[in-house]
């Protein structure tokens, strides 16, 4: 028996999808049809014992329960089965770009988000503020979300920081969240990350793993040294971890695969930088969910797609505060309607991933989608949670074919061949 190569299948997937945006230029045709796509970061949930409910199952959802009735659901598989996403290839999934193909490091997110031009020379990185104890052992992860202002003051620190040979750049995002900018000639991305994603050890050290990428490590080596000595006496932000090291790559823009006008509503700066990367526009909608709500009514003339990013589903899933996530699913409900009144020709909610409460971190457990039109096939379903989903007319499906249904169900795609 022939053992697969694996280079030629990973060719062979690259071309397949490269097909599809293909397949996707050639079929699509001009409508006045609006779409929107509504993001619950980690949506998917695990009850706390065996045979309990999970969050969604838990919340009072009616608004969510409605559309589920009334349009089609399933479950969504971010990446591929037991394959747990970052943010970056579970967003990429939903607006339908092959995530292995596509493996974007998160720095470069981190950059585009906060508006940061990246040129090429570059190298961004995911910083996080931690907390470390007397023996340098993480003990924080989040350095126990610090304020912004903290986060700007524990910023100023780094920025004196200065290495030969190439330019550093640092700049706030949120609470213990900053991007590091490496500027030089010969630095490579292919760096792995100092953030061993754990309590109770230390940060890793950088490794490249090509030449250009070892001179970025020994670039972050002596960052991380003097980001040592500055922040010394900045408890809870007295360490720092990098992940996500990466240049800026090459894909093509929504406009150019799908032909849609699109925007993005979103409160963190990562997301507002994934929406970057494909081409969308930015809004400012504030901080709130209901100042993306507003701001959705403000410009719904004005573009074919729309991107709406809520991050707290999330937040509170890594906190392991399952009645919090609860309460966020509730108060994403309650904005339902006031979408629905733009009356979208398709509705879409679901999530980038899952966040269990019960693991504190993302997982690879599938994501209740639901997809909302006059031109959908009902199913059985009458509930939007994880249970329900696992009976819809969807099935489970790869996150990456979600932009076909959307397009189809919008009445943006002809007929394949004769």
């Amino acid at each position: 028996m022939t053992t697969p190569n694996c280079t030629s299948l990973f060719a062979g997937r690259k071309l397949f999808y490269m097909n599809i945006h293909n397949l996707i230029r050639d079929l699509r045709e001009p409508a006045k049809t609006r779409i929107v796509l509504l993001v619950a970061d980690g949506l998917g949930g695990l009850p706390l014992k065996p045979g309990g409910r999970t969050e969604l199952e838990t919340a009072s959802t009616p608004n969510l329960d409605a559309c589920a009735r009334d349009g089609m659901t399933g479950l969504s598989i971010p990446v591929l089965p037991g394959i747990t996403p970052g943010s970056g290839p579970g967003h990429l999934g939903l607006f339908g770009y092959d995530p292995l193909e596509y493996r974007i490091g998160r720095g470069i997110l981190e950059a585009l988000g906060i508006n940061f031009p990246v040129g090429a020379k570059d190298v961004a990185i995911r910083g996080n503020f931690c907390t470390l104890d007397a023996s340098g052992k993480i003990i924080d992860r989040r350095a126990g979300r610090p304020t912004n202002e903290k986060n700007k003051a524990a910023v100023e620190k780094l920025r004196t920081i200065k290495i030969p040979g190439v330019e550093l750049f640092v700049e706030s995002v949120k609470e213990h969240r900053f991007v590091l900018v490496v500027r030089g000639d010969g630095l490579g991305d292919k760096v792995i990350d100092t953030d061993p994603q754990a309590v109770g050890v230390r940060p890793l050290q950088a490794e490249g793993s090509d030449p250009p990428s070892k001179k970025t490590a020994e670039v972050i080596h002596a960052f991380v040294a003097e980001a040592m000595k500055v922040l010394a006496s900045e408890a809870p932000t007295n360490g720092i971890t990098l992940r996500g090291f990466a240049t800026y790559p090459k894909i093509a823009t929504f406009a150019d695969v799908y032909g849609l006008k699109a925007a993005a509503i979103a409160v963190y700066p990562m997301y507002k930088g994934l929406a970057r990367l494909v081409g969308m526009d930015i809004l400012d909608p504030g901080t709130t969910l209901q100042g993306q709500v507003d701001t959705l009514k403000k410009v719904w003339t004005d573009y074919d797609f729309f991107f709406l990013h809520y991050k707290y589903t999330d937040s509170t899933g890594e906190d392991g505060n399952f009645p919090a996530k609860v309460q966020m699913i509730e108060k994403l409900d309650a904005v339902v309607p006031d979408i629905l009144k733009l009356k979208p020709d398709v509705f879409i909610v679901t999530g980038d991933h899952s966040t269990p409460s019960k693991m504190k971190s993302h997982s690879w457990h599938p994501v209740p989608t639901l997809l909302l039109s006059d031109l959908c096939r009902t199913d059985e379903v009458t509930s939007f949670d994880e249970r329900s989903c696992l009976r819809g007319g969807l099935g489970q499906f790869q996150a990456q074919h979600l932009m076909l249904l959307a397009m189809a169900h919008a009445g943006r795609l002809g007929k394949y061949g004769a």
